[in-house]
């Protein structure tokens, strides 16, 4: 895990505020496909980057892009994971505005759970509980918009401890919020425009 993935370059004028960005996204796998039917939502899986590249997303999910029964804490990229696997996955990409105070709390946190990842669990009973509108919280335990929510609350993010307990993905769109982008994940500009750079020597 490299230090920048978690230190954004901002602008040297912008001193009152930093951004975090919420990707919501469809990937195709048979888990999203049975939540899309349900839900009848555009997207049915939520991260949060730190980055405004999303070369690094953060998220509760598969930790191998092959074996849907297996989730945890996990990274997320274009470069690899699911992904990586599912090169169709379309997203919509939000920008919402915290203080810098909360933006560096955000990091610090996202960079505890990292060197404890072994200690968060996917909480696929909880999940299934909200299918028939239980809440069941527990300890280090998330499904993907549980945890997106829980972030942007510990950043600040105004509105978002205003969210549902059982929360949806779609319902993270409720945060005042820039929406920057929708299409392929692997369309979106700056990743692009990464992978079309020259190499240096």
């Amino acid at each position: 895990m490299t230090e920048t993935a978690l230190a954004p370059a901002q602008a040297a004028s912008d001193h009152q505020t930093r951004k975090v960005y919420i990707v919501l996204s469809q990937t195709g796998t048979v888990l999203s496909r049975i939540l899309k039917l349900y839900t009848r939502a555009p997207y049915n899986h939520a991260s949060i980057a730190l980055r405004e590249d999303l070369e690094v997303m953060y998220s509760f999910g598969r930790l191998d892009p092959y074996n849907p029964f297996v989730g945890g804490f996990v990274q997320e990229s274009v470069a690899f994971g699911t992904f990586k696997r599912f090169k169709n996955t379309r997203v919509m990409v939000i920008e919402a505005e915290v203080t810098p105070e909360a933006y560096d709390r955000l990091c610090v946190h996202i960079r505890r759970m990292l060197c404890a990842r072994t200690e968060y669990h996917y909480n696929y009973l909880g999940l299934l509980l909200a299918a028939i509108r239980i809440h069941r919280a527990k300890r280090n335990c998330y499904y993907c918009s549980e945890f997106v929510k829980a972030m942007a609350v510990e950043a600040g993010v105004e509105g978002a401890e205003d969210i549902p307990a059982i929360v949806k993905p779609m319902h993270l769109l409720r945060v005042p919020h820039k929406t920057v982008f929708v299409g392929h994940l692997r369309d979106y500009p700056l990743l692009r425009r990464r992978r079309l750079m020259p190499a240096t020597v």
